[in-house]
């Protein structure tokens, strides 16, 4: 499905602080990411090797495909790879008789389940936006139906949902002013989120702050940089991001409509690193970045400011660039990976280094890693002795640095200061990740220098 046609015209954003996030995830290796793995494009290596390389060599740790491909699904048996599979919207509408749905299930599912290790089956994509009436009126029973099918066939672990776009939104800003559509909520989206509550399945959607830009200017706020915010005067919540606000005017459309209790899952988000001309925000160091960020609040914790402590089950878009996507160079670079495997850019996931090679992945962009010379990472001026205080604790403790050189009687405990001890603890760590500048961002107090700070 194409992601995105209207042209960008804000100004560039070159975004160098990126460990910020790694820091606050305590991403100091490796981390773990849902990942959409589509396949619209002829030059993707074949899915058994594909299912390999995500077990061996990243850190993904589900997959979600748009089809009910047989290749896929059987390249990822004995992988315990946790795999998302999805009747096309053309062909669920049958599923709604349970008669019909248990024949699918029999003929379809129970074949390759539990060695494919199943985890949900989508009925449809994006049905309420891209559907027509009949899928309109099929899409609830057939969730029902292929539920109660898996269920009668022994499969109860399987969950059944479908992935909205947020497009079934009237708004979003501010959250507390979010409902869904009229037409929506009573026919469809009240007896849905009903199954959802009984099957105990999430509620799935696909939030791009990446389309927000047409309603709104605040680069920053979409791209999780500093910015003063948009307050909710209702909820007295302040966002700093365009994520977190997505998500909570999803909770806000569901709460009105009495289930606030479903959980919230996200089918699909990502940021493209390259765009047609005029796209200007569509860099690698955006993608990065933003799919940073989403990986933070993926598995932190921290939640959103109305739904704090949740974790979401997220799946980026996408694992490759696919070549034949339709509506120009955009929607051709949505990857995490060139098709020959090795990474478009890096968040952390990957196991050990890409292999080379060829596979068609053609050129490979500027490097955002520093390649050559002598670097150093100092605090930067202005930074105070609490933050640099609070870099060394991380640093000493879940950063992995061995700081025995700056306690009493160490090599570098003299000068006995916060920035001289900071300034060892954070240029330690920067060095010891490699020399990637997003490893000396330290919450905004860090920066790269070439001049010698010992000297």
């Amino acid at each position: 499905m194409d992601k995105f046609k209207r042209k960008s015209t804000y100004p560039n954003l070159i975004l160098l602080n990126i460990s910020t996030l790694l820091l606050a995830l305590h991403i100091t290796a490796v981390t773990s990411i849902g990942v959409n793995y589509g396949t619209m494009a002829d030059n993707l290596p074949p899915p058994a090797q594909v299912a390999q390389f995500i077990k061996t060599r990243t850190t993904i740790d589900r997959v979600k495909i748009f089809d009910m491909n047989p290749d896929i699904i059987s390249a990822f048996a004995n992988t315990n790879i946790p795999l998302t599979v999805t009747i096309a919207n053309g062909d669920f509408p049958p599923l709604a008789n349970l008669t019909a749905a248990q024949a699918w299930v029999a003929s379809t599912i129970a074949p390759v389940y539990p060695q494919t290790k199943i985890e949900y089956i989508l009925i449809g994509s994006e049905v309420l936006l891209w559907g027509d009436g009949t899928m309109f009126g099929t899409l609830v029973p057939a969730m029902n139906a292929v539920y109660n099918a898996c269920v009668l066939a022994g499969f109860p672990d399987i969950k059944v949902t479908t992935a909205h776009s947020l497009g079934i939104l009237n708004s979003s800003v501010p959250p507390s002013s979010a409902s869904f559509l009229f037409g929506w909520q009573q026919y469809f989206l009240t007896p849905m989120l009903e199954y959802h509550r009984r099957s105990k399945s999430p509620f799935m959607v696909n939030p791009y702050p990446y389309f927000a830009l047409n309603y709104s200017n605040n680069t920053d706020f979409v791209l999780f940089e500093p910015n003063p915010g948009v307050f909710d005067p209702v909820t007295g919540m302040n966002y700093t991001n365009m994520y977190d606000l997505l998500l909570d005017a999803v909770y806000v459309s569901m709460k009105k409509l009495g289930f606030p209790d479903v959980d919230i899952a996200v089918g699909e988000t990502g940021w493209p690193s390259a765009g047609d001309p005029g796209m200007v925000l569509c860099t690698v160091q955006n993608a990065q970045w933003h799919n940073l960020n989403v990986v933070k609040r993926a598995g932190s914790g921290v939640g959103t400011p109305l739904m704090p402590g949740r974790n979401f089950e997220t799946f980026l878009f996408a694992l490759f660039n696919e070549d034949l996507k339709t509506g120009g160079t955009i929607e051709n670079h949505w990857g995490l990976f060139y098709p020959n495997m090795t990474a478009v850019y890096d968040i952390g996931i990957t196991r050990q280094a890409q292999p080379g090679g060829g596979g068609g992945g053609g050129a490979v962009p500027t490097p955002v890693t520093p390649t050559s010379g002598k670097q150093w990472c100092v605090p930067k001026k202005g930074a105070t002795d609490a933050s640099l205080q609070a870099n060394i604790n991380w640093a000493c403790t879940s950063g992995g640095v061995d700081c025995s050189a700056i306690k009493a009687g160490g090599a570098c405990f003299n000068p006995n200061t916060v920035w001289s001890h900071a300034a060892y603890i954070m240029n330690a760590y920067y060095q010891a990740k490699g020399l990637q500048f997003f490893n000396c961002d330290f919450a905004g107090t860090g920066s790269v220098t070439t001049s010698d700070p010992s000297k």
